[in-house]
Parts: C-alpha cells; sequence; structure tokens
C-alpha cells in the first residue's frame, strides 16, 4: 500500500469516527464530539438559487450546530455519495450529499463540501460551503 493510499485510510477513519459522532448527537444532544474545527473555522450557506450567501464564523456555527441539534433530537443524518480526497499530506476534501430525516420524512437534503486540515496532531475542520437541496 502506497503511502497516500495509508493517509487516505487514516483520514477516512476519522471522518468515519466523525460521522458516528454525529449520529450520536442526534440521538444525545450532546455535540461536544463534533467541535472539530479550527479557530478560524467558518462555514458559508446557500439556502436559495438566487440568494447571496450567509456565512457563519466558528462561534455562530456552533451556536447554530446546537440549536438545531436540539430541535432535531430523534433525527437522522445519512451522509450519501461521500467522496473523500487528500489534496496533500495536511488537507483532505469531503463532498457528500447529506440527508435528514425525522419521523420517516425528509427533513433537508444539503450538498456538503468540507476542508480539513492537519495541524498539531489532529485534524481540523477549517471551512465547509453546504447548499440546500430542498
Amino acid at each position: 500500500m502506497s503511502e497516500k493510499d495509508k493517509q487516505l485510510n487514516e483520514f477516512t477513519q476519522i471522518h468515519d469516527d466523525f460521522i458516528l459522532d454525529w449520529n450520536k448527537a442526534m440521538i444525545s444532544g450532546d455535540t461536544s464530539a463534533l467541535e472539530r474545527m479550527s479557530d478560524d473555522y467558518y462555514v458559508t450557506f446557500f439556502k436559495g438559487v438566487n440568494e447571496k450567501p450567509i456565512i457563519f464564523n466558528r462561534e455562530e456555527a456552533l451556536r447554530g450546530m446546537q440549536q438545531s441539534v436540539m430541535q432535531l433530537l430523534g433525527a437522522k443524518k445519512h451522509f450519501n455519495n461521500r467522496v473523500i480526497r487528500l489534496r496533500n499530506n495536511h488537507n483532505a476534501v469531503v463532498f457528500y450529499e447529506q440527508l435528514i430525516e425525522k419521523d420517516e420524512k425528509e427533513i433537508a437534503r444539503l450538498f456538503t463540501i468540507e476542508n480539513w486540515q492537519y495541524s498539531n496532531g489532529k485534524w481540523l475542520l477549517i471551512r465547509e460551503v453546504e447548499e440546500q437541496i430542498t
């Protein structure tokens, strides 16, 4: 196995764990395991086709995440069609379709792009882009 394949496998396991932490948070309401963002993290959210995006900094994103998890307790998040690419040894990009279901009804569907960076011995989210599909 090449060094690049080994690094990709290691990051994939980290992202798999991140998904498991999302599943736990959606049951318990505890988002602390999801707080893997760099200090200068931000998320850009596109809601409608002709609307300007909304940009949230780390603190705003954390508050929003905590509120939405509490509002959606018992819901399920699906990370469909995930693709992971390493830019280099210290940067990874993850693409996926995020589906949120509650009581067997689709609540939201989003395209998500996550940018991760390896720093000080751990992988952190440095930015995200989310676009609402429905």
